[in-house]
């Protein structure tokens, strides 16, 4: 299982903090994070920050059993 967590307005908008999922790349979190919340699609988690085991990834990045993947969301201030 691949620990999954979301951060920001990500886990604000769709409630889910953290979910277990099944996956041999991050692109396969993609398309089970759009099935758990109408919120979440490809552009928003396009548009993260993406790290897999604290080290930055991409939706190619292989995972492995165990693995925590985090999804950041953009952030804006002024």
């Amino acid at each position: 299982m691949i620990k999954v967590k979301l951060f920001g307005l990500l886990r604000l908008d769709s409630g889910i903090k953290e979910i277990e999922l099944e996956a041999g790349a991050v692109k396969d979190i993609y398309t089970e994070l759009e099935k758990a919340s109408d919120i979440l699609s490809a552009k928003k988690l396009d548009a993260c920050v993406v790290l897999v085991n604290g080290k930055s990834a991409n939706k190619n990045t292989r995972l492995s059993d165990g693995d925590e993947v985090s999804f950041l969301s953009p952030v804006a201030g002024g």
